[in-house]
């Protein structure tokens, strides 16, 4: 969604990079282009305005002219005064202390919020909540229909005791929403549900009797939190929406939803800096699985194309394999051929993160290369599979036999030509190569990795060959003395540096904060 402005703001720093001292002038027409990059990409006029001053401010100010490097620093200060606009810091649920936690969604007809229920109630039930639905959008044809599959994809009971409309015509009588309500929140405080997320009708912000009846449903099952859901895809008329939404209902929080759509998404930028209201959460796409806590820093970092590297590792985290991490660990320590067997297995693995376009996307400097992510065919990774499945497993285990003879049969079995089974076997019998060196003692031109169990062997059987050093002098008691000096210097250069901890620490003494890292980055070298 943030593409366009991305690419402008990349570009609009590269005319810094090289300057070793920035003038007014610069950073004026720096802040010139990052003030129609922001209202090119839909942000509203008062926010772009203000962003920019606390920018232009900021550069002119002594923490640029003092910098070693100006233009880092003007980076610096646009991606925290992002930050600042996209709500400062993450915010989470605020769970309520007795009884089931109320969260009542509210916004726009066709923003998304009967899919999003469903969404939000799978992700609390993986953090060990135990949700459920309450169909209050009576209003809507085949609403409480819907709210019915996705709770039942998602595996969360709806509670549901009207039907809804069933017809367009305006004259129908819908029910009693604030009633059903009511009643959903008491069915769940009977079956120990601790959690209830209640689905209300899609509104218009002028329709002031929508807005009424979703003030009384407030005020009857008084919620922990009220969600608006809003189209990141609106542009403009986001601030106006919010604001009237905000004033009729007093939302506590925002969801972004379509975040996945190629409209400029100047909303995500407006809504919460204009209402002071935090966005929570953001919708990724159209699977129940596409939703996210909405982490500020992390948003900016990906418009300034930084990457988003912690959401990287959560994500695989929640996909990856624990016991089969643990047999490649194993694998790799004993220095065993990685096999197809195995490839077959990574390859698997990486299936279960997700789509590839959007983990690839998140990576530093991602930007540069969207024409070619684009590009890139997710089927390719079924091609792959389908190549290594028509292989026997002697041949999985042993690439070395697939003759010429064996390849046309693995094309044939697997569908595709006999250059992409060529192809494939060439960029495996490569990493085959890379995962020995690795095992052995290292990447070439990289020293052994002494926090691996297993690993720095290489580096280990050259030291131990290497020949020893006579000494110097030629007393036999001097000798044994410089001997000795020189053992004490090796054992006190063990204890500095042992073999079974990362960065030359002992197990909890390493401090990532003594390093020049990015924020969050601890986090990343605990995992």
């Amino acid at each position: 969604m943030f593409n366009s402005l991305s690419d402008r703001l990349t570009a609009t720093f590269k005319n810094l990079r090289g300057k070793g001292r920035l003038t007014e002038a610069d950073v004026d027409a720096t802040v010139r282009e990052i003030r129609r990059a922001l209202l090119d990409a839909d942000v509203a006029v008062p926010v772009v305005r203000e962003f920019t001053g606390r920018v232009r401010e900021r550069a002119l100010g002594a923490e640029v002219s003092g910098a070693l490097n100006p233009s880092q620093q003007i980076v610096k200060i646009v991606n925290e005064e992002l930050v600042e606009i996209l709500g400062g810091e993450t915010r989470r649920i605020r769970l309520a202390k007795n009884g089931p936690t109320v969260i009542m969604l509210a916004g726009l007809q066709g923003a998304g919020k009967t899919t999003l229920a469903g969404k939000l109630s799978k992700w609390l039930k993986a953090q060990g909540h135990s949700p459920m639905l309450v169909a209050c959008d009576l209003q809507r044809p085949n609403a409480v229909t819907q709210l019915q599959v996705v709770g039942q994809r998602a595996n969360v009971p709806v509670f549901a005791p009207h039907p809804g409309a069933t017809s367009t015509e305006l004259d129908q009588p819908a029910g009693d929403p604030v009633a059903v309500a009511r009643a959903g929140v008491e069915e769940a405080r009977q079956k120990l549900h601790d959690v209830v997320i209640v689905d209300t009708a899609g509104r218009l912000g002028v329709d002031a009797g929508m807005m009424e009846q979703a003030r009384q449903i407030r005020r009857a099952i008084v919620p922990n939190e009220v969600l608006f859901v809003i189209d990141s895809m609106i542009g403009q008329d986001a601030v106006n929406t919010a604001l009237a939404f905000d004033e009729g209902v007093n939302f506590t929080g925002i969801v972004l939803s379509k975040l996945d759509g190629d409209a400029r998404g100047g909303a995500a930028l407006s809504v919460a800096s204009v209402t002071g209201k935090p966005v929570m959460f953001a919708s990724t796409g159209e699977g129940l699985d596409d939703f996210e806590l909405f982490h500020p820093d992390r948003m900016a970092s990906r418009i300034l194309d930084m990457g988003d590297i912690l959401t990287l590792i959560e994500q695989a985290e929640k996909a990856w394999d624990k016991d089969e991490a643990a047999r490649m660990a194993k694998k790799f320590a004993d220095q065993e051929d990685f096999t197809l067997e195995d490839f077959l297995a990574q390859m698997q693995q990486i299936r279960n993160m997700g789509s590839m376009k959007k983990m690839l996307m998140m990576m530093p400097g991602a930007q540069n290369i969207r024409q070619q992510l684009e590009q890139f065919d997710e089927r390719e990774i079924d091609r792959v599979e389908a190549i290594v499945r028509s292989m026997t497993p002697h041949e999985r285990l042993a690439p070395k036999i697939i003759n010429g003879s064996r390849r046309a049969r693995i094309a044939r079995g697997s569908g595709v030509h006999v250059s992409e089974v060529n192809g494939l076997l060439e960029r495996f019998a490569q990493a085959q190569k890379m995962m020995k060196k690795m095992a052995q003692g290292g990447m070439p031109g990289m020293p052994g990795m002494p926090g691996l169990p297993g690993a720095g062997g290489g580096a280990r059987k050259n030291a131990k060959n290497a020949p020893k050093k006579k000494p110097k002098s030629g007393n036999p008691a001097k000798a044994a003395q410089e001997r000795k000096e020189a053992e004490a210097r090796r054992a006190n250069a063990a204890k500095a540096l042992p073999t079974g901890a990362a960065f030359g620490q002992q197990d909890g003494d390493f401090d990532p904060s003594q390093l020049n890292l990015p924020k969050g980055f601890d986090k990343f070298l605990g995992k």
